[in-house]
């Protein structure tokens, strides 16, 4: 496969230069500090607001504390970052505009839904790879209260939530990524695969993760035919929140192309809450979910070589409460993003 240049029909590229994830940082809420995760986390709020008076400044402060934790760890000062690439699920994205508006680092605003940790690792990659930075941070988070408030209804409202729902992820995830390989890497970024828009038409807000599972099997089954690889190269694929539900859609759709992938696939979405004793429901969700649990527990299976070679790829639910509303379909996008070992 050309370095450079993508082909003609492929959506894939291969950075041209070195892409590491030099430093990261995960800041979760009090759910997520009990679930199995709790003790890699970088930080814990006390309570779900943070210090704050409003959950929306809450999730701002999600990503400030998470992007000065990562750029601390990467020993870097703010004015050696070039560009941020940062989005939420927030409307105009105002936890991430609010939550960095004091770093001195031009923002480039994101929104891939609950995609965006892959979407935002992407563009950072491109942006190294083309030679205009030598370190971009890539920051996003989510919060279950400013995502109910968003999206469904009122705490206060008290609904109740069909088993096929998510909850979403209270927290935020921030990562260095750099062309510079220092004493401090948690992992090399070799390859890309952005997604493409999927609809099967499906219209259930409280089932996310049947709406996402197409997009998930359509950008997996891309990078095998752009990198001509099978499920057979890699030691994990990690999808970004499909829960319960959507992984069995997701392997469905995956044994329809005569590939099983079921003995790798890991979703985040499965891993950061105990289903068992932590009343989730069909698991966590969020632009945050997949964000804290691949800085705290993915790169570090990663950095010990347990895992030499993952296909991380988050997945989104493009819709909001305006198409949602007025009984658009609820389309999926999922951009992958290829790990190895250093």
């Amino acid at each position: 496969m050309d370095k450079t240049m993508n082909h003609a029909n492929k959506q894939s590229f291969i950075p041209s230069r070195p892409v590491y994830i030099t430093a990261s940082a995960s800041v979760a809420g009090t759910k997520e500090g009990r679930g199995p995760f709790g003790d890699l986390f970088d930080m814990i709020g006390k309570d779900d607001f943070f210090g704050c008076k409003t959950w929306e400044e809450a999730e701002s402060t999600l990503q400030k504390e998470a992007l000065l934790l990562a750029i601390g760890k990467a020993g870097l000062a703010q004015e050696d970052i070039s560009y941020l690439f940062a989005g939420d699920l927030l409307g105009q994205s105002i936890a991430s505009s609010f939550g960095l508006a004091s770093f001195p680092i031009p923002l480039i605003g994101l929104y891939g839904a609950c995609s965006t940790c892959g979407l935002s690792l992407s563009l950072g990659a491109m942006a190294l790879a083309a030679g205009i930075a030598d370190y971009v941070g890539c920051v996003t988070s989510s919060h279950f209260a400013s995502a109910e408030k968003e999206f469904r209804f009122p705490l206060a409202y008290g609904n109740q939530r069909p088993l096929s729902a998510h909850w979403t992820v209270t927290g935020s995830g921030a990562f260095i990524l750099s062309s510079i390989r220092g004493e401090k890497c948690r992992a090399e970024i070799t390859g890309i695969t952005s997604g493409k828009i999927i609809d099967y038409g499906l219209k259930d807000s409280l089932n996310m993760g049947a709406c996402m599972a197409p997009a998930a099997a359509d950008t997996i089954c891309r990078h095998f035919c752009d990198f001509d690889s099978g499920p057979e190269d890699y030691d994990k694929i990690i999808t970004g929140d499909l829960g319960t539900i959507g992984q069995k859609v997701l392997w469905d759709l995956m044994r329809e192309k005569r590939m099983d992938i079921s003995k790798l696939h890991l979703d985040c979405g499965m891993e950061i809450y105990d289903l068992q004793t932590q009343s989730a429901h069909a698991g966590g969700s969020g632009c945050g979910c997949c964000a804290i649990t691949l800085s705290a527990y993915i790169l570090k299976q990663i950095e010990e070589k347990a895992w030499r070679k993952v296909l991380f790829v988050p997945t989104g639910a493009l819709l909001s409460k305006t198409s949602f509303n007025e009984g658009q379909s609820i389309p999926g996008v999922a951009h992958g993003v290829m790990l190895e070992s250093v």
